[in-house]
C-alpha cells in the first residue's frame, strides 16, 4: 500500500473513531449528531441542547485523552525500536513507565491531590530514565545500547520493588485500591484541564522525533554505517530517548501504566507503510490514537464496571503480537 494511502485511511479511521467514541455511553449520541455538534463548535455557532454539553464538558475530553495517550505510546514505541534496532522493544525498556508509577504511587500515599499525583508521576517518568543514562555514563558504557539497556533493567527492577513495598504500605481500605487502580491505567478521571497541560509536553517530545526522522532511520543500518554518513549517533541516542520519555511521561502521568500499545502498533503501522522511520512515525501515531480511542470506549462500555485499560491491552496486544510475529516468521522464511 502505498504510504499517502495508507496514511488517509488511517487519519479516517482515527475520525471515524473519535465521532463514534463521543457518542457512547449512558446517554447516547448518534455519529451525525456528533459531527453536527462538532462542526458547530468548529464554526462557533451557539449550542444546541444537552448534545453539546455531553460531548464538550464530558465526553470528547477524556476522547482526546485517550488518542493522545495511544499517539505518544505509539510514537515513542516506533522511536525506540529504530533507535535499538529490535522490534521487541517497548517505550519502558529505560523504566520510565515504572518510574512515573513509582512518582505517582508516592504522591497517592502523601495523600496529594490529582494534579499533584499526576505531576510527580511525569516527574518520576523522567528522573527514572535520567538517572539510567546517568549510570550507563558512570559504567562507560553512555554510548553502548547494551549498557544502557542493562542500566534500565536494574533502575527499573528497583522502581518497582519500590512500588510493591508501597503498596504494603498503602492503607488497604483507601490507598490501595486507588494504587492499584493507577496501575493498571484508565481514563476515568481526566478533564478537559489534563489535556490542555499534557498535550504541550506530548508536542514537545514529538517535535525531535519529526525534526530528526531521517537521521533515525539512517541508524537502522548500524552505528558505523550512520557515523560514515556524518549522524553523531551518541547525541542522536540522547535526543530520541529523551524526546520519546517526555512525550511518554506526560501520558503516563494522566493515564497511567498501559502496556503493549507502544510495542504493537508500530508492528502493525509496519505491515502497512513499511519499515521506514519517515513514514513509520505518522502512521503508529495514528494507529496508536485510534487504537487507544476504540479500546477506551471499550473499556466505559463493554462491563458494568470500568474495565482497566492495561487489563484490555494485555487481553488484545497478547495475541495480537503472537499474529504479528509469526507473519513476520513466515515472510522471512519466504
Amino acid at each position: 500500500m502505498r504510504t499517502a494511502t495508507a496514511l488517509v485511511l488511517l487519519a479516517l479511521l482515527l475520525l471515524a473513531a473519535v465521532v463514534v467514541a463521543a457518542g457512547v455511553g449512558p446517554y447516547r449520541i448518534a455519529p451525525p449528531d456528533v459531527a453536527a455538534a462538532m462542526l458547530r463548535r468548529i464554526l462557533g455557532r451557539p449550542a444546541e441542547g444537552p448534545v453539546d454539553t455531553v460531548l464538550f464538558s464530558i465526553r470528547l475530553p477524556r476522547v482526546l485523552a485517550a488518542a493522545l495517550v495511544g499517539a505518544a505510546l505509539a510514537a515513542a514505541g516506533a522511536a525506540y525500536q529504530s533507535l535499538f534496532r529490535n522490534p521487541l522493544v517497548s517505550p519502558d525498556i529505560l523504566g520510565v513507565s515504572t518510574g512515573a508509577g513509582l512518582g505517582a504511587v508516592l504522591g497517592i500515599l502523601l495523600g496529594l491531590p490529582v494534579a499533584a499525583v499526576q505531576l510527580l508521576g511525569f516527574a518520576g517518568g523522567l528522573l527514572t530514565v535520567a538517572t539510567v543514562a546517568g549510570l550507563a555514563r558512570a559504567l562507560r558504557g553512555g554510548g553502548d545500547v547494551l549498557v544502557l539497556v542493562l542500566a534500565g533493567i536494574v533502575i527499573g527492577a528497583l522502581a518497582g520493588a519500590s512500588i510493591s513495598l508501597a503498596k504494603v504500605l498503602a492503607d488497604p481500605y483507601d490507598q490501595l485500591p486507588a494504587i492499584t487502580f493507577w496501575l493498571l491505567g484508565s481514563l476515568s478521571g481526566v478533564k478537559a484541564g489534563d489535556v490542555a497541560a499534557t498535550l504541550p509536553a506530548v508536542l514537545a517530545g514529538l517535535a525531535p522525533l519529526v525534526l530528526y526522522r531521517w537521521r533515525i532511520g539512517v541508524l537502522s543500518l548500524g552505528d558505523d554505517e550512520a557515523r560514515a554518513l556524518g549522524v553523531d549517533v551518541a547525541r542522536l541516542r540522547l535526543v530520541v530517548i529523551g524526546a520519546a520519555t517526555l512525550a511518554t511521561s506526560a501520558v503516563v502521568a494522566i493515564s497511567g501504566v498501559i502496556g503493549w500499545v507502544g510495542l504493537m502498533v508500530p508492528h502493525m503501522a509496519r505491515l502497512l507503510v513499511g519499515p521506514r522511520f519517515d513514514r513509520l512515525l505518522p502512521a503508529s501515531v495514528l494507529l496508536g490514537a485510534a487504537f487507544m480511542v476504540a479500546v477506551d470506549t471499550l473499556a466505559r462500555s463493554a462491563a458494568r464496571i470500568e474495565i482497566p485499560l492495561g487489563v484490555l491491552t494485555a487481553l488484545i496486544g497478547g495475541p495480537v503480537f503472537v499474529v504479528l510475529l509469526a507473519r513476520g516468521r513466515r515472510r522471512a522464511a519466504a
